[in-house]
């Protein structure tokens, strides 16, 4: 038999956060899904929240929302393709806030869905700059800033895609390992100076991403109703495995890809 398909909090549940009151967190991609669950999750435990992304007005949202909860939010128009846009997302973060304590590198895109022998170039050069190059400028910047202030805590957002393979996806695969490669890397170049750096990898979710890889919300219940949960997974609660890698709770986990998908790859 399959799991119950009411397994897992409620949309509107909330899960018991980490105390983050005085922190300063960035989340890229925080205007929709996974991101703006983790801005407001974030703004629950009491961190300062700096929510970037192209989609300015939907942050403005989110950051209302936030300080109407009594937290500290600010929205910013953040491309995350343009290097000097990252860097200024975390200058003005320090320059707010007067420091950066962490971030969550979410911003992404799925790219075209073709046979591999289809994709063109321009097919994986715009997947790459988006997912990878941008997580490496989000982290080249942010890591600098968390060095000026002691240390803290980075998580990406790499997907399952960086540990399995997809048909038709070749570039976002692509991308994913790489995000989970740069993971790996720092983390090794980063621990003993107070920064750990990790990764989420997000099964299939309830987000317009994971509808536009199944082929609609119908596509996704049905393709998510034979996992052991039965369902798809909630941003809410790819959000509480961010917090509790940025947390001090995670004080001894780097480098690593924590997988959240329901079961999703162990069938």
């Amino acid at each position: 038999m399959h799991a119950d398909t009411t397994i897992g909090p409620t949309k509107d549940q909330a899960a018991k956060y980490p105390d983050l009151t005085g922190k300063t967190y960035l989340v890229t991609g925080a205007s929709s899904g996974i991101g703006a669950a983790t801005a407001l999750a974030l703004g629950r435990a009491g961190a300062n929240v700096v929510l970037g992304a192209r989609r300015l007005d939907a942050c403005e949202a989110l950051a209302a929302q936030i300080r109407t909860q009594g937290g500290q939010a600010l929205a910013l128009p953040v491309d995350v393709t343009l290097e000097a846009a990252v860097r200024e997302a975390v200058d003005t973060a320090v320059n707010r806030f007067g420091r950066l304590d962490g971030a969550f590198n979410n911003a992404g895109m799925l790219g075209a869905a073709k046979p591999f022998h289809e994709l063109t170039t321009e097919d994986m050069e715009s997947v790459w700059r988006t997912n990878v190059l941008a997580v490496f400028w989000c982290m080249k910047y942010e890591i600098a800033a968390l060095l000026a202030n002691g240390g803290g805590a980075i998580v990406n957002n790499a997907s399952i895609a960086a540990l399995v393979a997809f048909p038709h996806l070749a570039s976002y695969n692509a991308s994913k390992h790489g995000v989970l490669g740069l993971t790996r890397t720092a983390a090794l170049e980063y621990f003993r100076q107070g920064i750990r750096i990790n990764a989420v990898c997000p099964g299939p979710i309830e987000t317009a991403m994971a509808e536009s890889a199944f082929g609609g919300a119908d596509a996704l219940r049905a393709g998510t109703a034979n996992t052991p949960p039965g369902r798809a997974g909630r941003p809410v609660e790819v959000a509480a495995s961010v917090l509790f890698l940025l947390s001090n709770a995670a004080s001894y986990i780097s480098g690593q890809g924590i997988v959240v998908d329901g079961g999703f790859t162990v069938q």
